[in-house]
This record gives structure tokens, C-alpha cells and sequence, in this order.
């Protein structure tokens, strides 16, 4: 699922990149330029299949490094797709995000958004007495292409 690049978003990434002592250029930014082009997780391998076709390739242990430090950074989450498959997705500096349904059949993402999940998450954080800075849902099943 990709649509127009988030290029605000790639520009955080990239001055925070460089504020923990990463230089730009390279592999760490086409990375970060690819991420920005999807508006859900992708994972590693669909990203290392994307970047292996631009001129120059980027290798896949490549990939793999500059997620692992995208992730460290709290630039992207991880997100258990299936069978051990991971999805990335880029963290929006504001705050604003989805969450995600997942086919356990064929991992198939489906993002979705719910006010009342939101509110929900709020006021069991406050009657928790707990801070809660970030949070995940992921609703776990079977799709309509799978379930047909």
C-alpha cells in the first residue's frame, strides 16, 4: 500500500539519522526514502525487492542494519506480521497513527483507525494511574479472500 512520499517524514529521519552520528547518503537513505513512500508496514524482504531494482541496488544486509537502526531510533515500529515475518512502518513524529488487522492465513494488512479504541486506550490509562506513551493493537484472524 503505497501512495504520494511523506517527505516530512523522511526529512525527520534523516536529520535525526545524522544527529546519532549516521552520515546521509547511501543505503540508510534509500531506505528511509522507500519507507516514505508507504502509508502501512511493509516488510523487509518487499522493501530489499524495492530497493534491489533502483540504480545503484541496495544490498539486503543493508536493509536489514538500517531498519534495525530506523527502529532503535523510534523512527519505525516493528510489527509481527506472520510465521516470523516482520512488517516496518515509519513513526509519525505528531503521534498520529493506525493500527492493523492481520490474516494469519496469508498476512495480509489491513490498517484501520477507531475513535472510540483511542478513547478507550485513554481511560484505561487513567485508571490505571499509568502513563501509557504509545500502544499497539493488532486484531489477529482470517480475511475475506482467505475466509471464501
Amino acid at each position: 500500500m503505497t501512495r504520494s512520499t511523506d517527505t516530512s517524514w523522511a526529512e525527520h529521519a534523516l536529520e535525526t539519522l545524522q544527529a546519532a552520528g549516521h552520515r546521509r547518503g547511501g543505503a540508510r537513505t534509500a531506505v528511509v526514502e522507500a519507507l516514505a513512500g508507504h502509508d502501512c508496514a511493509v516488510t523487509a524482504l518487499d522493501l530489499d525487492d524495492e530497493l534491489r531494482r533502483r540504480r545503484p541496488p541496495v544490498g539486503r544486509a543493508s536493509v536489514y542494519r538500517a531498519l534495525e537502526q530506523l527502529e532503535q531510533l523510534g523512527l519505525v515500529q516493528r510489527i509481527e506480521v506472520c510465521r516470523g515475518t516482520a512488517g516496518y512502518e515509519r513513526v509519525d513524529p505528531a503521534g498520529h497513527h493506525h493500527h492493523h488487522a492481520i490474516c494469519r492465513d496469508c498476512g495480509r494488512m489491513v490498517p484501520f483507525e477507531n475513535s472510540s479504541l483511542e478513547r478507550a486506550i485513554h481511560e484505561v490509562s487513567e485508571g490505571m494511574s499509568f502513563e501509557v506513551t504509545e500502544h499497539d493493537v493488532v486484531l489477529r484472524g482470517t480475511c475475506e479472500r482467505c475466509a471464501n
